[in-house]
């Protein structure tokens, strides 16, 4: 152990133990108030709002924001810091026993930025936790700048993918659970796989972009040399309009407004010929359109306990947000080695949101009256997110954040795909495709087959049994470190629905979200069987 002094220490004018930083032969700087640390500690933790479930410290200093924040909230604590020699001068300086034998309290120490991210990632749960917050002791971090900027850049960057994924769990929890059980009642949930192709060389994917009504003719070309078109829900009325059927359609949107991309009667024709490609978290009204609902399991933890437990369902990668990156992901599990997108406009062309023939204007058609034109909505759903500055040169085309995302996600996933990837041009910005592994794809997408012999109905049973059986949440302890292995994946599968009741009851404890999000799956279940 290198015996460098890094701290020195002094008692307060409270009489507690306050380590000081060396910071030069003839300079120290104290770390906490000299005169009550402790309350200058409490008063930091009283300003944080109750709501906050996790709270990040830069530097250990002596622990006194730390012992005040689990003395006075409920969060779990977590100090990071570097220098192992330096933390056991610390240790060795003043008692941090209350810190380190409590289950709340972790010390991080010379961890990396990725292991850290890691962390954050795979141990913060916001559904049941609640808000998180990072509080830098100044004295310290400002002592290792470099390092402790680091830290918070890999912690704010874990907190950002967290808060993303979670305000999408907040808003759909609920459907998802609903739609989820339904459709496990379907007895052909694993009946159609085989409608599927067993191989597919080339494939083109119509995405419903105001460019698509230029493109119809290259498409057209393509199925006539028997390329196989895979539509999204929303251009397949575009398609059948202009006379090319498509061999799969694909939905992966939970919400019941899905059902009106399947409303004209040439399309509902069609699908009693062309397989729909669902995800299990559709709305059950969809499957019923078809002759062929084809499911597939997306990243909810619901869906992969289904197949973990129950049906080994085809996974397909809906991470992008959006269903053309679903469809690319479709036809990179079919195994095409070559794949050419259209309509992928990504922005909105000259004021217009989708391609003809979409289920837009039908849609507002029949629901405007003298207080609420086609017009009025039209511009209503056209302004509804903001757009972004315009770069470089004047453009026809307008952006959002979220299709500025919906972009970059697909770029992201083509160019490491092992098939080549090519974007038709169109009206919006450019699609910049770089193929990094470009080769031969690989068939990965394999048939459903059943890993228990339960019926759906059984197996609901099953699971709402599970569910019921978890244990009672309560007290100071991490609920999710209590469970068994067995319980633990049960409830993974609730964590959607409790960020949606976390959402509409903001102010409920981490216990009350547990207790409230098992009594309704519970009686959603009991709704179903």
């Amino acid at each position: 152990m290198d015996n460098a002094a890094f701290y020195t220490f002094n008692k307060s004018t409270s009489g507690e133990i306050v380590p000081s930083i060396i910071v030069s032969e003839s300079e120290t700087k104290a770390l906490h108030s000299m005169v009550d640390p402790k309350r200058e500690a409490q008063r930091l933790i009283s300003q944080i709002p109750d709501d906050t479930g996790c709270l990040i410290f830069l530097g250990l200093g002596g622990g006194f924001a730390c012992e005040a924040a689990l003395d006075l909230t409920q969060a779990r604590i977590i100090a990071v810091d570097f220098n192992k020699d330096a933390i056991a001068q610390l240790l060795a300086g003043r008692d941090y026993s209350n810190l380190l034998k409590n289950s709340r309290f972790s010390l991080f120490v010379d961890m990396q930025s990725g292991e850290l991210k890691k962390f954050i990632l795979e141990s913060y749960r916001p559904q049941i936790a609640g808000g998180i917050k990072i509080i830098p002791l100044r004295a310290r971090t400002e002592h290792d700048r470099e390092k402790f900027e680091m830290a918070a850049q890999a912690i704010q960057e874990s907190i950002d993918i967290i808060t993303g994924d979670y305000s999408v769990q907040a808003h759909f929890g609920m459907r998802w659970f609903s739609n989820i059980i339904r459709n496990a009642k379907n007895p052909s949930l694993c009946e159609n796989q085989a409608k599927l192709p067993v191989q597919v060389k080339r494939a083109a994917i119509a995405a419903a972009g105001p460019s698509l009504d230029s493109q119809m003719e290259s498409i057209a070309k393509m199925k006539y040399e028997g390329v196989y078109i895979i539509s999204t829900d929303t251009a397949s009325g575009a398609l059948v309009q202009s006379g090319i059927e498509p061999d799969v359609i694909v939905s992966i949107d939970c919400q019941h407004i899905s059902y009106y991309h399947f409303t004209g009667s040439l399309l509902r024709e069609k699908l009693r010929s062309v397989p729909l490609v669902l995800d299990i978290a559709s709305p059950p009204l969809l499957s019923g359109l078809c002759a062929f609902p084809v499911f597939f399991a997306s990243g909810h933890p619901f869906a992969r306990y289904i197949c973990a437990q129950w049906r080994s369902l085809p996974q397909l990668d809906t991470s992008g947000g959006n269903v053309t990156y679903t469809c690319l992901s479709l036809a990179e599990r079919l195994g095409a080695d070559h794949i050419t997108i259209f309509g992928a406009d990504f922005s909105y062309i000259g004021s217009r949101t989708y391609a003809r023939g979409a289920y837009i204007n039908p849609y507002f058609s029949a629901r405007q009256n003298r207080l609420s034109a086609l017009e009025a909505q039209m511009s209503s759903f056209l302004y509804r997110s903001p757009f972004l500055a315009q770069e470089g040169e004047k453009k026809i085309y307008r952006e959002t954040s979220s299709l500025r995302h919906y972009r970059r996600k697909l770029e992201e996933k083509a160019s490491m795909m092992q098939a080549h990837v090519e974007c038709a041009k169109g009206f919006g910005p450019t699609v910049i495709i770089e193929n990094k592994n470009c080769g031969a794809g690989k068939k990965e997408y394999e048939d459903g087959n059943i890993k228990m012999n339960l019926s759906g109905i059984e197996f609901l049973a099953q699971y709402r049994d599970g569910i019921a059986s978890l244990p009672k949440a309560g007290g100071t302890d991490d609920y999710f470190n209590l469970l068994n292995a067995k319980e633990k994946l049960i409830f993974t599968t609730l964590l959607p629905f409790a960020a949606a009741i976390r959402k509409r009851n903001p102010r409920l404890k981490s216990a009350d979200v547990i207790e409230e999000t098992k009594k309704l799956c519970v009686m959603k279940i009991d709704a179903v069987l």
